[in-house]
């Protein structure tokens, strides 16, 4: 059956519902699930709290009450990633929708991770289910683009940032310099506790010490980094120990040796408007594959995000 507006409808749901596993989720990818009635009437919802515990779906149909299990019959689960076909930490997803007899299984995108990667899909069509992939494929990915980097390019989530001047510095005369503000400074502490790891190159880290921390905002400190030549950066050594996204934060030529490589997902561009310089350390240039994706300005400070245009 070919999606219908009702279908993207629900899945936007799901994706609410999923952002709320933003922290406890991690390793796991954010997850919301939606369960529908023929009437059109939700009967079920859920999302994935925390690693180890239940899944989307399984919330979902623990929240159906006793008087509506009659209508799973002719009810529709709308869920963000494709449901699970193997045993972890807790039983397969597909096995549960199956056994609750659900018409309808509508998908937003499928999942990278080698023991799905369509398996739950097909599993769902085996049982006879009628399944629907791809609905809001974008916005689903998007929701877990650190979890599917991760497990399809086998390593972290890359986020280039820094801060510059309004012309184009990102120092004085090579001597650290105040770009932020105090709120856009919060912003970026929120930033790093959304993200496992953060990294600096030795000249930045003996320079200007900086913690790294979360300390202007709540959550956990991500793990912290330095790489020089003597200790170059292994993404691999990264995929091992599970680490799914990574801030760079600079100086100068550590950012350019991403660039230089490719190896970036996002950037994110903090521009004081207000703020110039005679002399310093040039900003990177960006790439022409960086197309942007959002930008807000808050005070004299301009952020602009940008993604890699495919």
């Amino acid at each position: 059956m070919a999606a219908t507006r009702e279908d993207k409808r629900w899945m936007r749901r799901c994706i609410q519902l999923a952002q709320n596993g933003q922290q406890n989720a991690k390793p796991n990818p954010m997850v919301g699930a939606v369960i529908v009635s023929a009437d059109g009437r939700i009967i079920g919802e859920g999302y994935h709290v925390r690693c180890g515990e239940g899944h989307a779906e399984v919330n979902a149909f623990a929240s159906v009450r006793p008087e509506d299990e009659a209508l799973l019959g002719e009810a529709t689960i709308y869920v963000s990633l494709e449901p699970c076909s193997h045993y972890g930490k807790t039983p397969p997803c597909a096995d549960l929708i199956i056994s609750k007899g659900v018409r309808r299984v509508v998908v937003g995108c499928q999942d990278d991770f080698a023991e799905v990667q369509g398996r739950g899909i097909q599993k769902l069509r085996d049982a006879g289910i009628d399944v629907t992939v791809g609905v809001l494929e974008a916005e689903c990915r998007w929701l877990n683009r650190r979890f599917l980097t991760f497990h399809r390019a086998h390593r972290p989530y890359i986020i280039l940032k820094w801060a510059q001047t309004a012309n184009g510095f990102i120092d004085d005369h090579g001597q650290p310099l105040q770009i932020s503000s105090a709120f856009t400074q919060m912003l970026a502490h929120k930033l790093r506790a959304e993200e496992d790891a953060i990294l600096v190159g030795r000249i930045t880290n003996e320079r200007e010490h900086p913690q790294l921390t979360v300390r202007h905002w709540h959550g956990p400190s991500p793990r912290r980094l330095v790489i020089d030549h003597q200790h170059p950066l292994n993404l691999e050594s990264l995929h091992a120990h599970g680490v799914q996204s990574l801030i760079v934060e600079g100086g100068a030529q550590t950012l350019l040796s991403f660039l230089e490589k490719g190896l970036w997902d996002e950037i994110r561009v903090e521009t004081n408007l207000s703020l110039t310089v005679a002399d310093g350390t040039r900003a990177p240039q960006l790439p022409a594959s960086a197309a942007v994706i959002g930008q807000k300005t808050y005070g004299s400070n301009l952020i602009v995000s940008y993604c890699r245009m495919e």
